[in-house]
């Protein structure tokens, strides 16, 4: 239909899906919500001109309006040269890797069994010491969904996912008044890999618990470690530097530094689609292009950006198979983005340290990708002749993040993949912290 009404290219993706999210707080039921979804997303070039819409109509006269309409809005949209589908040769083939990134068992949860695994989870909690005094609640969520993709390059392929995940937060009571929170949560593709429920309330106990009595370090410059909950946010903010959109906009301090080391040697970081329930895996790209594993950085060297065809237009580059948004505006993405693992266990970072914090919490959003600047306020633990001390809180850390990434003397190995982005924990030279 779309070829009739003349473009030059069209990539059409119709998806649905189903979710189920539930919240208990001190016993009671504060939110059960389900929701299923479908739609309709396009979008076409015609003389290089592109224009993007969806719909959630999905009759037959509807749907016709609704193309002709996408159609004329490409008309009158400016030209851009770059605006040109991929190769059909780029494309990926039928032969697609089975990456088991769908749970049949997910949808069969209803809401009356997800609220009997919240309300475990945060009984545990209350139940693993008397000093648990509040809760700000516990939620379990899933969600599943399908998609397919077609292109006018003769590409069509088939996706679909599901995710569920348990996360509960505990307060304790401090002698100071104050409140301590700890949270802890369990996720995966699939419903059988999640930790469990009591075990999620304990571990949520034990992390409220152990900031009671939380103080202020003296300002200066200390050697840092990063459990892996925050180590991977700052993968996370390396990511948000890779993409080539914020590289052919010139938002990354990494614009010209491929080739060049942006870390420690001891940093390889990789983007694998083709992990086996990854978070992030895909067989193809939002563009139907073959993905592949991009090495991001390889031994502290900067390897390549992340790219989908428009991005790598505009830089001179090769396309990464690294495209989202398949049917609307395609971008670059990440996929399953990893530190790799280095050797020993977190406790053995501490080794060496006279003192020095440990941080297992961040907050706020102190990062400026345009210059590397990076300040956070954290919670963690002093470090006192190798050995976790007293809690620690109301501080700020701070170093540009092409330092802290070259600053980097040390990875543990406990690499874990509940999220699309992962880093096992790892050490710090030294950062300044601001307390006292």
């Amino acid at each position: 239909m779309l070829t009739a009404l003349g473009v030059d290219h069209a990539e059409v993706s119709v998806g649905q899906g189903s979710e189920l999210e539930v919240s208990v707080r001190k016993g009671e039921v504060e939110l059960i919500k389900e929701a299923v979804s479908h739609g309709m997303s396009v979008r076409v070039i015609r003389d290089s001109r592109v224009a993007t819409s969806a719909t959630t109509d999905f009759g037959s006269e509807a749907l016709e309006r609704f193309l002709a309409r996408t159609v004329e809005m490409a008309t009158i949209a400016e030209q851009d040269s770059l605006a040109v589908p991929p190769d059909p040769g780029e494309l990926a083939t039928t032969r697609r890797p089975e990456l088991d990134l769908f749970d049949p068992r997910s949808d069969r949860i209803d809401a009356d069994r997800a609220i009997r695994i919240a309300m475990s989870a945060e009984k545990a909690a209350f139940r693993a010491d008397k000093r648990i005094s509040n809760s700000e609640g516990a939620s379990f969520s899933r969600s599943s969904g399908h998609g397919v993709l077609a292109t006018t390059g003769g590409f069509v392929g088939h996706n679909a996912g599901t995710y569920q995940s348990l996360v509960v937060q505990a307060i304790a009571d401090d002698e100071q008044g104050k409140k301590r929170n700890g949270s802890y949560w369990t996720g995966s593709r699939f419903f059988a890999e999640l930790e469990p429920a009591a075990d999620v309330g304990r571990e949520a106990a034990r992390r409220a618990v152990a900031q009671l009595g939380a103080r202020k370090m003296p300002t200066g410059v200390y050697p840092v470690v990063f459990d892996r909950e925050v180590a991977r946010t700052i993968v996370g903010l390396l990511a948000s530097c890779v993409l080539g959109d914020a590289v052919y906009r010139d938002r990354s301090y990494l614009h010209k530094r491929v080739g060049t080391k942006i870390a420690s040697e001891l940093v390889t970081i990789v983007d694998d689609p083709l992990i086996s329930r990854g978070p992030g895996s895909r067989a193809f790209d939002g563009e139907g292009r073959a993905v592949k594993r991009n090495v991001v950085v390889d031994r502290g060297v900067l390897k390549t950006f992340l790219l989908d065809t428009y991005s790598a237009r505009k830089l001179g580059l090769s396309p990464t198979g690294s495209a989202a948004g398949g049917g609307g505006i395609p971008h670059s993405s990440t996929s399953n983005l990893l530190l790799k693992k280095g050797k020993g266990k977190p406790a053995s970072l501490l080794h060496g340290i006279d003192r020095g914090l440990y941080v297992c919490k961040m907050m706020g959003f102190g990062f400026d990708p345009v210059t590397g600047n990076f300040s956070r306020g954290a919670e963690g633990f002093l470090i006192e002749r190798g050995e976790i001390s007293v809690p620690i809180g109301e501080i700020t850390i701070s170093r540009n993040l092409d330092e802290l990434l070259k600053g980097i003397d040390k990875v543990a190995a406990d690499l874990e993949l509940r999220t699309a982005t992962a880093s096992p924990s790892f050490r710090v030279d030294e950062m300044t912290i601001a307390g006292t």
